[in-house]
């Protein structure tokens, strides 16, 4: 759907403000609405501040027409972004998208971008909001703090006090607390918020469905591809503090003067520990949500295994290929190789000797049949991302309604190439952009007919659940009702040019690897 405006603009009259939008083909679009001050000066490194209420009588009508800029980052082909996308450490902002003609307050839903906590921006032409909002929801999509100013822990270094933690968990927070107080203005009901995200984004709602504060900003949540286990304790994130402040030269007690050090060098400095981490420790991530005791009290993947999360319904599930993506890109994040994969069981068994950590031999005993290169490809999509899913599946349904998926569907090119269906290959399906610029290499080799179809299907299912119904795509061929997620069935949902449920479709997978979480400290 075309992004241009068509006829007179909408005001949206909220607390925060008057907001001017934009008219496009039966939606209305606010672009670029601050939720916080800017996260700059003295406020780097520090927990979001929101703006005070904007007098209309006073300061008049806020243009909301273009996208705020996205938060200071380094370019990945993982990641495209295409269009007049902009940098600025003053990235807080957020966006909304409404169909016209409705009266009554419709379903929110709220998206999470992915990028490895690194990279991305709600502004990416993949989520533009105007196709989900026509079918009758407000969307909403927004800017988190990245890489080294929403993740990197200083809270150990410097003087005491000096700096907050975990600043892109609080950015979130004070988004979805904007959402309850100013998403009626623009047709929107607070009482039916959904927060949805894939990869990094799907690991934050993950992490929210853990953390008692997030209770009441959201009542649904759908988690795509969410690295559940990667979230690691205050040791952990010190650790990788004190690396990145020796990269630029500074001391872990003088670490006020980082506020001083040029944010490119700084960026500079996260990445090489981006890249360093995972290398040496298979399984982990530099930067991540921590477990700081206060805002996420505990293992966010062992509080959802145990069925303690917040009661609210989910959606979780991941790609049938997630590692291939990470092994065509040379990333360390997925331990692929033999050597890394056996790196990766020790360091767990030393760091958790509390856990039963199978062998190798059992663990091979759920890949029997693959090639043994594509055995490798498999453990490190499992162990990163098919069972965190299955975990949290198997503790959440017993205290809410729980969907588990499966997205199986590769195009021509994807299949012939032998990358299948890759990490975040979903989106444009989610999102009814099959036709978006970032598409276009996906099909190269055709594949947009069947892809069409198979989006239509699987972002009803989305909308309906946003609804506050089951996740159905009533109506439609190939598409059977989707059952809930049981422990005792085990029925799951997989996704491809015909859609079908398998009852316990990762059997053996769990018999491989057990049932304990296994997951780094």
């Amino acid at each position: 759907m075309a992004e241009a405006p068509t006829a007179e603009p909408p005001i949206a009259r909220a607390p925060a403000g008057t907001f001017r939008g934009a008219a496009l083909p039966g939606v209305k679009a606010w672009r670029g609405i601050r939720y916080a001050e800017p996260p700059t000066g003295e406020l780097r490194w520090r927990a979001p501040v929101a703006p005070a209420d904007v007098d209309p009588d006073e300061e008049g009508v806020v243009d909301a027409l273009e996208f705020g800029p996205a938060c200071p980052q380094s370019r990945t082909a993982a990641v495209p972004m295409h269009g007049d996308i902009r940098f600025d450490e003053d990235c807080l902002s957020l966006n909304v998208w409404a169909p016209e003609g409705h009266e009554d307050p419709l379903p929110v839903m709220v998206w999470l971008h992915g990028g490895a906590y690194l990279f991305g921006t709600g502004a990416q032409s993949l989520y533009g909001g105007a196709e989900l909002a026509v079918d009758g929801v407000v969307v909403v999509t927004l800017n988190y703090r990245l890489g080294a100013l929403g993740f990197l822990e200083l809270t150990r270094c410097g003087e005491p006090g000096e700096f907050d933690g975990n600043l892109a968990l609080r950015d979130v927070l004070l988004a979805l607390r904007w959402v309850q107080r100013n998403i009626a203005a623009f047709g929107g009901d607070p009482s039916r918020v959904t927060l949805f995200g894939e990869s990094a984004g799907g690991g934050l709602v993950t992490t929210l469905l853990a953390t008692p504060s997030a209770e009441g900003l959201f009542h649904r949540a759908i988690a795509q591809s969410s690295p559940a286990s990667s979230v690691y304790g205050e040791d952990r994130a010190f650790g990788v503090a004190r690396r990145v402040l020796t990269e630029v030269g500074i001391s872990v007690g003088d670490a006020g003067e980082l506020r001083d050090v040029p944010l490119e060098e700084v960026m500079q400095a996260v990445l090489k520990v981006f890249g360093d981490v995972p290398a040496e420790a298979p399984g982990t991530i530099a930067f991540a949500p921590v477990v700081d005791g206060e805002l996420v009290p505990e293992s966010p993947v062992q509080v959802l295994r145990e069925g303690r999360g917040l009661p609210v319904p989910l959606i979780i599930g991941t790609n049938k290929d997630e590692a291939s993506m990470f092994k065509f890109l040379k990333s360390p994040l997925v331990p692929v190789s033999d050597a890394r994969i056996l790196g990766m069981l020790a360091d767990i068994r030393e760091e958790r000797p509390e856990l039963t950590v199978p062998d190798i031999e059992r663990v091979r005993t759920a890949y029997e049949g693959l090639r043994r290169q594509a055995v490798g490809l498999g453990i490190g999509r499992d162990i990163g991302f098919r069972l965190p899913a299955l975990w949290i599946a198997e503790g959440h349904s017993e205290v809410a309604p729980t969907w588990l998926y499966r997205f199986d569907h590769a195009t021509p090119i994807l299949r012939l190439s032998g990358l299948g269906a890759i990490h975040a290959s979903e989106l444009p399906y989610v999102w009814r952009r099959i036709g978006d610029p970032s598409t276009e290499l996906a099909f190269r080799l055709g594949g947009r007919r069947v892809a069409e179809r198979i989006s239509q299907r699987m972002s009803a299912r989305w909308l309906a659940f946003a609804k506050g119904e089951d996740p159905d795509a009533e109506g439609m061929a190939d598409a059977p009702d989707w059952p809930r997620y049981e422990p005792e069935s085990r029925e799951s949902l997989v996704i491809a040019e015909r859609d079908r449920i398998v009852a316990d479709l990762d059997a053996e997978l769990r018999e491989g690897w057990g049932d304990e979480v296994l997951a780094f400290p």
